[in-house]
Order: structure tokens, then C-alpha cells, then sequence
């Protein structure tokens, strides 16, 4: 059975999300203790236990990233020779796919976008910066708006296709608010600000992109096993192509649906790590199966069904 693996981003923390992989796996318990210690921070607190920290993102980014990799090594327990064709991620989760393809070390991973997530903050916190989801439009009548806006000296842009009618649009916080009606008017069956105080994927993020490729130029490694790019949809295996498109990853949209479609032809089903949120987004996409592993019961299920 060909198999890609794909991981979640921003916006899939829970509470207690990870617990059945710590109390199951040896290795993804390890995992989490060398984390809390390599990265200074109680993972066990932030992942098991009701905390503000979880929605911080210099928190939530590792947080997520943690628990999709302690589903991939508890996986991996129960069957190391499981291969994927390639994998991807949404967003902060392409870090977790650069990490599972032998790009990036595990704690280093998480050290590193740790560090995303503040210099993520630190663009942002002057700026009142926003996202807001836009149902029920094609994508070029939303970048049309989009455009409209930026001329009139608005900062909105399209920052993530999700699927066909889902698209979430980032930028100022009062820039969005002010455009709900332009998008409604267009025929949007719903328009809603999203929780977060960031403005991810878009111009407003320039300086945390520069600050992240320093930090990326020191861990990446040579070469690793295919990873699907958020800024161009396609492939890429090495260190300078994952620099240029890094680089890119937080300035531009995330290409998500168009990754899928681009690729499932070339697999059987996908598998998702620590969250069920990318399987519905599949459904919407491409009629290939998607098994999301979000406790250690699914492992087993899932095991059961590629035997």
C-alpha cells in the first residue's frame, strides 16, 4: 500500500491530546521527556492539563508538533517499516513532516518552532494582526477581494486554500473586520474571525521568516526523504530548496488543497498524526481514504485495515 503522511497545524491543540500515546508507547513517553528537558518546557502540563499557555503560540507550535511526532513514533513501535511515498503538513505541521522525513532532528524541531511561534508574536503584537475564514467562495473571487482591498491600502490576503469553498484570509485585525460585508455580498455563506492574534502566511510576517532561516540554516540536513512544500505545492529533497521555500512558507499562502490534488494519484490513502482535522478537510478534496491517528486505539484500527 502506497501511504503519505500528513500533519496538522495551528488551530488542532486540545487539551490532553497526546496522553494515550504517552501511556501506551514507550518511546513516545521518552519522546515527551527528553522534550520537556531538551526544550525547558513541561510538556507533560502543556499537553495533559487545562492551562493559558496552550493557545500562546510560541507554546501551541511545539505543543502540536510534539504530539504529532509522539503519534508517529508510537506508530513507528508497532511497525518500523511503514514508509511513506512522501509527507506534508498544513502550515506549522510541514515542520513536523520536514522532522519525520529526516530533515530535522526531533528536539530540535521543536526548539525551532518554538522559536516561530514567538517571532510570529513579535511581528504581530503591534499590529492587531487577524484571520478570518471565508466559506462558500471560489478562490479567485476571494483573491479578487483581496486585491480590491490591498488597493484601497488594506492589508487582507488569501493565506490558506483549505479546500474548494474554505479559505481563510489573514491580515490587520480592523482590515478584516471592515471587509466581512465585501465578502458576503460576493455570496460567502459565512464569514468569521478566527481566535488568533496572528496574521500567519502572509507580507505582514517578513521579519519572523528572515529570523527563521538563520535558525534553519543551522539544523536542516543535506538531504531527506520528499516532502510536499506549502508555497509551491510540489516536491522537494534538499537544504537549499527547503531554504527558498521555507523562507516562503510564512509570507505566503498555504497550498494545501492544491498539494493534495496534485499527488493523490500517486498513493492509496493518507494517514494523519495527533489530530482528525486534516481528514475532513480530505473528504472535501480528494475521494482517496484519510486514517487520522489521534489516540493509540486508531493505531491499532489502522494496522488492522493494511494488514
Amino acid at each position: 500500500m502506497n501511504i503519505a503522511y500528513i500533519f496538522p497545524g495551528q488551530g488542532s491543540q486540545v487539551t490532553g491530546m497526546g496522553k494515550s500515546f504517552y501511556e501506551n508507547s514507550k518511546n513516545a513517553k521518552e519522546l515527551l521527556e527528553s522534550a520537556s528537558d531538551f526544550c525547558k518546557i513541561d510538556f507533560k502540563h502543556l499537553l495533559f492539563e487545562e492551562n493559558e499557555q496552550l493557545n500562546k503560540s510560541e507554546y501551541t507550535q511545539p505543543a502540536i508538533v510534539l504530539n504529532s511526532l509522539m503519534a508517529y513514533t508510537a506508530l513507528m513501535e508497532q511497525k518500523s517499516d511503514l514508509k511513506a511515498i512522501f509527507s506534508l503538513g498544513h502550515s506549522l505541521g510541514e515542520f513536523s513532516a520536514l522532522a519525520v522525513n529526516g530533515a530535522l532532528e526531533f528536539l530540535q524541531t521543536l526548539v525551532l518552532v518554538n522559536k516561530r511561534g514567538l517571532f510570529m508574536q513579535e511581528d504581530c503584537s503591534k499590529l492587531e494582526a487577524g484571520m478570518m475564514v471565508v466559506l462558500g467562495l471560489e478562490d479567485q473571487i476571494v483573491e479578487n477581494i483581496c486585491k480590491k482591498a490591498q488597493g484601497e491600502s488594506k492589508k487582507i490576503f488569501a493565506a490558506n486554500y483549505n479546500c474548494d469553498g474554505q479559505i481563510v484570509v489573514a491580515g490587520l485585525k480592523s482590515d478584516l473586520i471592515s471587509y466581512e460585508n465585501e465578502f458576503k455580498k460576493a455570496g460567502a455563506k459565512r464569514v468569521m474571525l478566527l481566535n488568533m492574534s496572528v496574521a500567519s502566511h502572509c507580507p505582514l510576517l517578513e521579519n519572523a521568516s528572515l529570523k527563521l532561516c538563520i535558525e534553519l540554516e543551522k539544523i536542516l540536513k543535506p538531504n531527506f526523504k520528499a516532502v510536499i512544500s506549502n508555497a509551491n505545492a510540489k516536491i522537494y529533497t534538499d537544504k537549499e530548496q527547503a531554504l527558498k521555500l521555507l523562507k516562503s512558507q510564512l509570507i505566503s499562502p498555504v497550498l494545501y488543497k492544491q498539494s493534495i490534488k496534485n499527488y493523490e494519484n500517486e498513493i492509496d490513502c493518507f494517514v494523519e498524526f495527533g489530530s482528525n482535522i486534516l481528514k475532513g478537510l480530505n473528504k472535501k478534496i480528494s475521494p482517496k481514504e484519510t486514517y487520522s491517528l489521534t489516540n493509540f486505539s486508531d493505531i491499532d484500527e489502522f494496522l488492522k485495515v493494511i494488514k
